[in-house]
């Protein structure tokens, strides 16, 4: 059975008095939740020790980013190892703001997937495609590259530690959604390229990210290859937050 899993990528948002605010409020309504969903709160790194202490039991904690490296001179870099030794569980790599805005390519995202693995997280990895690419016809070829490149060192008991997150990048922060048809259909498509990979396809976790509301979430969630959501924006509001973990 796959897990079903919503994160809050809190991207650069955040201070000690929200993480107190914010955790307490989702603590609560996470306590009385009972549908299976596996809640993952991702703060900038900052705060990551914070929430974590916070969040208690209730929710696991994971770092935006990791480094491609596992040590050395590189001001400002946190390793997969750092995550993992604060009490970290999850990390996200291969975020379309990373690629687009830092540079990252899918070989440098690859090598962020090893570190990952060899530290024990559960990576989530982000793919997804420009409008430009999807009005092109090609949403399916940019994310099945970007998914045989980024997991290649992936085998055996590592798979284990994989989830993906589809978030077209057109629909990221934009107030636009993927309609849960072309979502889904990406994600089948994802399943496909996961099982040519020699992946255990069925058991991977898929997730949808890209505007995710608490009014548009049920219908995402219902399809059969969506195990749930990254969330941005929404998961800074406890209610629309926990509106959109009952919904899975």
């Amino acid at each position: 059975m796959r897990r079903k899993i919503v994160a809050a990528n809190w991207k650069m948002n955040g201070s000690n008095d929200l993480a107190k605010a914010l955790i307490g409020e989702v603590g609560k309504g996470l306590a009385t939740l009972d549908n299976g969903v596996e809640v993952v709160i991702i703060p900038p790194a900052l705060y990551v020790s914070r929430v974590r202490q916070l969040a208690g039991s209730e929710a696991g904690v994971g770092v935006q980013d990791i480094a491609p490296w596992s040590q050395g001179a590189y001001t400002g870099e946190i390793s997969a190892a750092m995550a993992a030794d604060v009490g970290c569980q999850f990390a996200i790599v291969g975020h379309s703001e990373r690629r687009e805005l830092f540079g990252e390519t899918d070989a440098v995202i690859a090598d962020k997937v090893s570190q990952g693995l060899a530290a024990e997280l559960d990576l989530i990895l982000c793919v997804g495609e420009t409008l430009a690419q999807r009005e092109a016809g090609l949403a399916v070829d940019v994310v099945s590259a970007q998914l045989k490149e980024a997991l290649k060192s992936v085998s055996g008991s590592g798979w284990k530690h994989i989830v993906i997150a589809y978030e077209p990048v057109w629909a990221i922060g934009t107030g636009k959604t993927a309609t849960a048809e072309d979502a889904q259909a990406v994600h089948q498509a994802m399943r496909r390229v996961l099982a040519d990979m020699g992946a255990p396809a069925q058991e991977v976790s898929l997730l949808y990210g890209g505007s995710v509301k608490p009014d548009n979430a049920a219908e995402l969630f219902a399809q059969p290859d969506i195990d749930g959501g990254l969330i941005g924006g929404a998961s800074l509001k406890a209610s629309d937050f926990l509106a959109i973990c009952e919904a899975v």
